[in-house]
């Protein structure tokens, strides 16, 4: 019972949390795209599979002179239970007036209608998504050779386990993966508390059992996953498959993440562990942290910039 009450307020709380975005663009315009036929155009509700949300947005440049194009995709933020890729049609436009194929997905929610996805599943829909995506650009006349993934909150989590876990199986070369505050590991130690006080548990688990954790990670993870798996620690092989970081080794793309300091929806320590993991397999890596923000990174309008400065820096080296 604690462990459904608990997953569920997490998940709301995440995902209205993720819809949280700066109000003000500290940046002047430098990150959109004025956007017209001479820039690129967007083909919408491409399907992939045969599911209600099993479809993508292509945008694609005007320049069509190239043998080859990097494709960039962007997945959504909604703390897997909700938003949509037509939320990220600003960065996206950013991204093909910078000359890249670009692509927004969609995947299928954790919701009362579908209360069989989990984030597992929604990994497994992005990786199947993504011959459909080179298809379609091959189609329309942009044969894709190279590729970086990256999102936002639960899409960071989503381009993350495509990058270190799935790369192996991808149609073409994964070069980089940007994204920000996307949980990448489930140690029962970083999320028992949130980076907070650690009565916090009995404040959702008044039996101290680590219920509530056990249901939230089964939720999560789409398997069971008891307290007493919790307890003894063989709950790790059973969250693997959602957990980035365990799968980083040195053939890991390049990344550029950001994490606020004060993430009370996602726990902050478990992106150590992913900055850890990155730097002790050798992988080149930008791990920026916004030292007064939470998941919104609302308050640290300088760390924000450098973010997106190591985004482009990335972008030009290993997507050209």
């Amino acid at each position: 019972m604690w462990g459904l009450i608990y997953a569920g307020a997490f998940l709301a709380a995440f995902a209205v949390s993720a819809a949280l975005k700066m109000t003000a663009d500290p940046f002047g315009g430098k990150y959109t795209a004025a956007w017209d036929s001479t820039v690129g155009s967007v083909y919408t509700d491409l399907p992939y599979g045969d599911g209600e949300a099993n479809k993508f947005d292509l945008y694609v440049p005007a320049d069509r002179g190239r043998e080859s194009y990097g494709l960039v995709v962007y997945l959504h933020a909604g703390g897997f239970t909700s938003g949509d890729k037509s939320g990220d049609h600003e960065i996206l436009k950013w991204l093909c007036a910078k000359g890249y194929v670009a692509a927004g997905i969609n995947y299928t929610l954790f919701s009362g209608e579908h209360p069989e996805a989990n984030v597992y599943t929604q990994s497994v829909e992005i990786r199947d998504s993504i011959p459909f995506v080179l298809a379609e650009a091959e189609k329309l006349g942009y044969p894709i050779d190279r590729m970086a993934v990256s999102g936002g909150s639960a899409g960071h989590a989503l381009a993350m386990l495509y990058a270190y876990r799935d790369a192996d199986t991808s149609p073409v070369p994964v070069k980089m993966t940007f994204g920000a505050v996307g949980p990448s590991c489930f140690y029962l130690e970083d999320w028992i508390n949130m980076g907070a006080d650690p009565s916090q548990l009995n404040a959702v688990d008044p039996e101290g059992d680590y219920s509530g954790m056990a249901g939230l990670f089964s939720a999560m993870a789409g398997k069971e996953i008891t307290a007493d798996m919790l307890a003894s620690g063989a709950y790790l092989e059973a969250v693997k498959d959602i957990s980035a970081a365990m799968w980083v080794d040195e053939r890991s793309a390049p990344s550029v993440h950001a994490y606020g300091a004060w993430d009370r929806m996602q726990a902050f320590s478990a992106s150590k562990r992913l900055d850890a993991a990155l730097t002790r397999h050798g992988v080149p890596h930008e791990y920026i942290v916004f030292p007064h923000s939470g998941h919104g990174l609302q308050n640290d309008n300088a760390q924000y910039a450098l973010y997106m400065e190591k985004v482009e820096e990335y972008l030009e080296r290993y997507m050209g």
